[in-house]
Formats: structure tokens, C-alpha cells, sequence
């Protein structure tokens, strides 16, 4: 057993004499450890003040770490349970749907075409009666047993009242028959009975006539 203590070096681990200042290997100057005893502090001794408000101190430490505790378990249990009833209900929170706001569009304004203005009534100047020779008739007379006559009327101006319709009249329709065609142009004259002065026959379109006597004879 060496009587001269060994140190080993703190850089290499090397060990040596203590005798020796240096590592014998890399040189390094030994650390000489400290053989004083360090003083008591005083909030160690007990009946100082020190002491007590190291107590105090250590005391509200104690309780503000169970009180941290106590947070951080209620907390954990508040989260479980949230959990729980969450997984008994079956179903997701859905984030409540948000209805879109609606936005009325006047409607477009359509521009209507000017009304045409009306297209005036053309006023039917002059009518007059033909016979089937083309001839214009005026006053005639009819024997009774003669065969029928017709007659055609035409309204003026001819342009504007190619398709006009004719009324056909008599003072007496018990002494003169008449019988006006489908398109009223023509009318067909038939002697019932015989009167003196005869009877007149009247053809009408749009305001204007045309009249004339028919006189009845045997």
C-alpha cells in the first residue's frame, strides 16, 4: 500500500503522485480541492428569522403546488367527460349552417315597341246596284210570274272595300222576297204580290245605301 495518495487527471484520467503539480502525461495542472467546511447559513439554524420565512416560504409553495395539481385533475375530468358525451350522443357537432343572405335583383325593364297608332275605318263613299247585264239598276219594275232577278252591289272606293258586306232590304218582304248570297255581294229578287206604288229595296254598307223602287205588276 503506496503512503503518497494518487490523483487522476481530469483531462486524460491518468493517474499520479499527489506530490506532482501536473499530469505527468498531458501536463495538466492539478486542481487542488478546498478543505474548508462551508458556514451554516442562517435560515437553517432553527429560533432565527431566516429560518422561519424559509418555513413560511416553503409552506405557500407546498399549497400553490397542490393547488396546481388540483387544477390540472379537474381539468382532466372536465375533458373525459366532454368525451363521453360526446360518443354517447352518436353525433359530430356540425357548425350551425349560416344562411346566405338574399339579394332581390330588380327585374330588368324590358322597353315595349310604340304602340302602332289605329289604323282609321275607311269610310265607303258611294254604293251602287248592278244587274246581271253589269248595268247599273235604278227604278225597275217586276210582273208577277217573272223568274227571279238578281242583283249586285258594289261599294266605293273599290280598292279599299274588296271584301265588304252588304245588308239587303225591303219596305214589304211579304210582296218582294230577298235572298242575299253567302258573301251578301249579290241578292236575288222574287215577287210575292202586287201593290201600287211599289215597294222599295234597299242595299247598305259601312253608313251608306243605295235605294231604289221595284214596282209590282201583274
Amino acid at each position: 500500500m503506496s503512503v503518497i495518495p494518487e490523483v487522476k487527471c481530469r483531462r486524460c484520467g491518468e493517474s499520479f503522485s499527489a506530490l506532482r503539480s501536473r499530469c505527468p502525461n498531458c501536463g495538466t495542472r492539478r486542481v487542488t480541492q478546498s478543505t474548508r467546511t462551508p458556514g451554516t447559513t442562517p435560515s437553517t439554524v432553527k429560533g432565527t428569522a431566516a429560518y422561519e420565512r424559509a418555513e413560511t416560504n416553503t409552506k405557500w409553495q407546498i399549497i400553490f403546488g397542490l393547488i396546481l395539481v388540483a387544477a390540472v385533475i379537474l381539468a382532466v375530468i372536465v375533458m373525459v367527460t366532454t368525451s363521453l358525451d360526446g360518443l354517447d350522443t352518436g353525433k359530430t357537432p356540425t357548425k350551425p349552417t349560416e344562411t346566405p343572405a338574399q339579394v332581390t335583383e330588380a327585374p330588368p325593364t324590358i322597353d315595349l315597341p310604340p304602340t302602332p297608332p289605329p289604323t282609321p275605318t275607311p269610310t265607303v263613299e258611294s254604293i251602287k246596284i248592278f244587274n246581271f247585264n253589269n248595268e247599273i239598276k235604278t227604278d225597275f219594275t217586276m210582273h208577277m210570274g217573272e223568274a227571279p232577278v238578281t242583283l249586285t252591289a258594289t261599294a266605293y272606293p273599290v280598292e279599299q272595300f274588296t271584301d265588304a258586306r252588304f245588308t239587303w232590304v225591303t219596305s214589304d218582304d211579304t210582296l218582294l222576297k230577298l235572298t242575299p248570297s253567302e258573301d251578301t255581294k249579290s241578292c236575288t229578287c222574287e215577287i210575292l204580290g202586287t201593290r201600287n206604288g211599289g215597294v222599295s229595296l234597299t242595299a247598305s254598307c259601312n253608313g251608306a245605301e243605295y235605294k231604289l223602287i221595284v214596282y209590282l205588276v201583274n
